[in-house]
């Protein structure tokens, strides 16, 4: 989940995998694939960053646990981590 604020400064979580896209307007708008609609405090680089955090936690953690795919190999999953992360080998 990223944690996102309204204009009304009201915050709420949205799970990063239903957004279709986010739009700089010169308000922020996320839409998502549902058809839903939100605006929101944060810019559009804030919500790529908590995506890209929030995707980069994920690996992480299913690094850490050794819940990665199945056959995988774990040198992959750095590789998807940094990529995710912004890093470069």
């Amino acid at each position: 989940m990223i944690i996102l604020t309204r204009r009304n400064g009201t915050r709420f979580g949205l799970n990063p995998d239903l957004i279709e896209r986010v739009d700089e307007t010169p308000d922020t708008v996320v839409l998502l694939v549902t058809g839903s609609r939100y605006v929101v405090q944060e810019t559009l680089d804030d919500v790529v960053a908590l995506m890209r955090n929030a995707r980069a936690s994920v690996l992480t953690a299913a690094e850490e646990s050794g819940t990665g795919q199945p056959g995988s190999r774990p040198s992959a999953g750095r590789a998807a981590l940094r990529a995710v992360r912004g890093m470069e080998d």
